[in-house]
């Protein structure tokens, strides 16, 4: 297994712990909002793949300056990868220590840019034009669209800018968009893994083509915890010149002493502003307690003066008991009375009718008996109406299945007669064609025979004309073998002329 290889594998087994990270807030007071300051990206077992990474980074190095001693394009190589090291370490740090979202004027991240452009550029191949000679890398990162479907949407974002004439511009803010995306990483990692495509655009000695591509893909991988929105649009990316400011990683003793003493600044000025921020928010809960406790005294008062309401709402309540109960005593009293009035005028009147009840059952008996006659007779006559109706029924059916008949011989006849009439026209169709195909024949028959005739006339043509070929070429003999005889003391070239011409 190569380097690549192998820094692959790690890359894509800690990818995800890695753009996990951990991150430390500290509340300082910025106006009114909260800020949080990231001050580290460590996660769970990434410091065993931090030292892997280091071990092959150090593997890497040394062969890099042992090829280097051998291959000047390898010089090349690792100075860039050098230079990306430094810009993407240094971008990282300042960014974490800044805080805050970053820009396009950020110094770092333009220098970061600058490098990457010529990490790119590396060993790419010139391609030529009707015009002049063209060296972009517009070339490769367009190819990441077929390769990664995502990319298809930044590519169009790409194109749809405005103002931006040139490849090289479009590349810029191709890295820009990607670099908002946190997909760098990804992009140039699926551009390297195919080396066939890419040959297409650099040298076999590029960078991209060599293992520093892949380091460079994996150190990529640490720029997605820095957050950037960078305005792309007004921007004037055709007509930037790309050069490195190596004075940004050039660093003197002075320089790291003032460093240490501004972190040490900064670490009390955060620790002040979080105990501002502290004092602050207790002010606040404060206030908001003496609020809570003003607020609980009003709903007290108020809950007294409900509950005085209320007791006297109860008294009355039980003086209104008192009288409803009373009431209710009277209007007691009273129905019993007129109950027992009641139940007397009812003894009467069921005296009364059990007087009356024995002439109501003669009554109900001879009732009885004319309505069962009557229900006798009622009975008969539906008997009759329902023999009636069963025959009206059958007439019915019979008179619908002779119509049914009827419409289906109906049909029928219909349908045989169109069959007739088509007959009919088939025989006609069938005797015109016939009569066609009779005087077609005879026409054929006719130019058949003229034909045969003029053949014969060719024939008997050719045969004059073979018969006439043979007299002239004998005729043509005789006369070269008279000249043969008569010319016996010529040149031997007037000889062989006069033979060639006999034969």
């Amino acid at each position: 297994m190569s380097l690549v290889e192998l820094f692959y594998v790690m890359h894509e087994r800690h990818k995800k712990k890695l753009t996990r990270g951990c991150t430390l807030v500290r509340k300082t007071s910025l106006s009114t909002k909260e800020k949080q300051t990231t001050l580290g990206f460590v996660g769970e077992g990434e410091g065993l793949y931090i030292f892997q990474c280091w071990v092959l980074q150090v593997m890497l190095d040394s062969f890099l300056v042992f090829s280097a001693t051998k291959d000047p394009t390898a010089v090349e190589r690792a100075n860039l990868l050098n230079m990306a090291k430094l810009s993407i370490k240094g971008l990282i740090e300042s960014a974490l220590s800044f805080g805050r979202t970053l820009d396009s004027d950020y110094p770092p991240l333009q220098q970061f840019f600058v490098v990457m452009e010529h990490c790119l550029k590396h060993g790419l191949k010139v391609r030529k034009s009707f015009l002049s000679y063209n060296k972009t890398i517009w070339g490769p990162l367009e190819l990441v669209e077929k390769l990664y479907p995502e990319a298809e949407e930044i590519g169009a974002s790409v194109r749809d800018l405005p103002g931006l004439k040139t490849p090289l511009g479009r590349a810029r803010a191709w890295l820009r968009l990607a670099l908002m995306q946190k997909k760098m990483a990804d992009y140039l990692r699926c551009l390297i893994i195919q080396r066939d495509l890419l040959s297409e655009f650099y040298e076999y000695h590029a960078l991209m083509m060599e293992e520093e591509g892949a380091v460079i893909v994996g150190l990529l991988v640490g720029l997605n915890v820095i957050d950037a929105n960078l305005c792309v649009k007004g921007e004037d990316l055709d007509s930037q010149v790309g050069v490195i400011d190596f004075s940004m990683y050039l660093k003197n003793e002075e320089d790291i002493g003032n460093k240490e003493r501004n972190v040490q600044i900064a670490a009390i000025l955060d620790q002040k502003n979080y105990v501002e921020e502290l004092n602050r928010q207790l002010n606040s809960t404060v206030s908001s307690l003496h609020s809570r406790v003003d607020s609980l005294e009003k709903s007290n008062t108020k809950l007294i003066e409900e509950l005085a309401i209320a007791k006297n709402n109860i008294i009355k309540l039980q003086e209104e008991n008192h009288q409803l109960r009373s009431e209710n005593k009277l209007i007691l009293m009273k129905t019993q009375q007129h109950l027992e009035v009641t139940k007397v005028d009812v003894e009467t009147e069921l005296q009364t009718y059990k007087h009356s009840r024995q002439g109501l059952d003669e009554m109900y008996n001879e009732a009885r008996r004319q309505l069962r006659d009557e229900s006798q007779l009622r009975q008969d006559v539906e008997n009759e109406l329902a023999v009636q109706v069963s025959m009206k029924h059958e007439i019915e059916l019979a008179m619908k299945l002779l119509e049914k008949d009827i419409h289906e011989k109906q049909d029928t006849l219909i349908g045989l007669r169109q069959q007739l009439e088509e007959v009919k026209a088939i025989n006609i169709e069938m005797y015109q064609k016939l009569q066609g195909s009779e005087d077609g024949l005879k026409e054929k028959n006719e130019i058949i025979a003229r034909l045969e005739e003029k053949t014969s006339k060719i024939t008997a043509a050719m045969r004059q004309l073979e018969q006439s070929d043979n007299d002239l070429l004998t005729q043509t003999r005789t006369i070269a073998m008279s000249l043969v005889k008569c010319a016996s003391s010529d040149t031997q070239d007037q000889y062989k002329l006069v033979k060639d011409i006999s034969f």
